[in-house]
């Protein structure tokens, strides 16, 4: 029996959210990053926006210049963490074989699953009417028998759109499409292929594979089978995270203390609420630095005892980046926060310190207030204004 695989891909997440809360932005140009006087770049830009020539990961500065009318908006992680829950909580009411890829996209293995709806077609309409009705929200569904064709389907139908590759129609939906659609096959090895005269994904196909495995080695193999529709991949749970970061880039230069300070506190307090949402502890903190000449560094420690404390982390934090600063005073363009060694949240309690079962009540508190009124609700006083 052939695998029945859907790769269901929310179409323009975190514009379609701010949508959703805001209708007056629905058909308009908007773009999800930040204020495009300061550097940064688009997290997310809506159809209209994208017809333009802007795309996720592009300056934002880039973007204002192409869509001045464009409407910026600064991305609310929060929001789109909950938007996600809730998507991948009507999924698994299809079935439980999910495999989530961020916030937005997900595997799902639906086997079986489709029988009482009478075919895949009707069971992938069934989601995404699901989806629509209780988050507003539209998908794209890619249908086939392995992962990496469903995927390259999902992204043909965008957005809104359901595309089904038969069994045994793999080789010719995927033989005219552009070699760059494989997964795996980024710009250099577009690039290298291309110099071998194979710019279709049929042309990679029909070469012999030791060709491929001799020009590219193990990613050559993987591609290569790719191309012929092969993947034997299964739908699993990705395991448990080994670390989360964050960052902010400036937009200026600074070696302004209050401003560094202030901004370390926020992504502390970032990774901290996100440590907590996993009802996880950190036992390592690690901040990492870009100056002007765009030269980077890492400094890391090892905490005495694993925490999940704003305070703890962004005390670990301050040490860390006061001794950078001692080291060398160059102006600073990036900052940004990591912790790692993740450990379960059970811990000892202290008899003798209840200081710090009381700044825990107190993080908690606080995220409560802002998850119900926003980031912005409450704030540290030394906090940017």
């Amino acid at each position: 029996m052939a695998r029945c695989i859907f790769h269901i891909d929310l179409d323009a997440f975190f514009v379609s959210v701010e949508q959703v809360l805001n209708p007056k932005l629905k058909g308009k140009p908007v773009i999800v990053g930040g204020d495009p006087e300061r550097r940064g770049v688009v997290a997310s830009a809506s159809y209209e926006a994208r017809r333009l020539g802007i795309h996720a990961g592009m300056p934002l500065s880039g973007a204002r210049h192409l869509c001045p009318q464009a409407t910026f908006i600064r991305a609310n992680f929060s929001r789109y963490r909950d938007a996600s829950t809730k998507f991948m909580e009507i999924l698994a009411d299809f079935s439980p074989q999910i495999e989530p890829l961020g916030l937005d996209e997900a595997y799902l293995d639906v086997t079986g699953c489709e029988e009482p709806y009478g075919s895949p077609e009707k069971l992938a309409l069934a989601i995404k009417e699901r989806i629509h009705k209780e988050l507003k929200l539209t998908a794209s569904v890619g249908i086939a028998t392995c992962k990496v064709v469903a995927k390259i389907a999902s992204e043909l139908c965008k957005p809104d759109g359901l595309l089904e590759v038969a069994p045994g129609g793999e080789q010719d939906f995927l033989n005219p499409l552009p070699v760059a659609k494989l997964p795996g096959v980024g710009k250099k090895t577009e690039q290298a292929l291309k110099r071998m005269d194979i710019s279709t994904i049929g042309e990679l196909a029909s070469v012999p594979l030791d060709v491929v495995r001799e020009q590219f080695g193990a990613i050559g193999i993987v591609i290569h089978s790719y191309a012929k529709g092969i993947d034997d991949r299964r739908v699993e749970a990705p395991g448990e995270p080994k670390s989360i970061s964050k960052q902010i880039t400036f937009a200026k230069d600074s070696l302004d203390r209050r401003l560094l300070e202030a901004n370390l506190r926020w992504v502390c307090q970032e990774v901290g609420e996100e440590l907590r949402c996993r009802n996880k502890r950190a036992k390592c903190v690690a901040i990492r630095l870009r100056y002007a000449d765009f030269k980077t560094i890492t400094r890391q420690l090892t905490l005495k005892e694993a925490s999940d404390g704003n305070q703890v982390i962004f005390t670990t934090a301050l040490q860390l980046l006061n001794k950078a600063l001692a080291q060398q005073r160059k102006p600073i363009r990036l900052i940004g926060v990591r912790i790692s060694n993740l450990v379960g949240k059970e811990k000892q309690l202290h008899m003798f310190n209840s200081n710090i079962e009381k700044l825990e009540h107190l993080n908690g508190a606080i995220e409560l207030i802002r998850r119900k009124y926003g980031p912005t609700a409450i704030k540290m006083g030394k906090d940017i204004t």
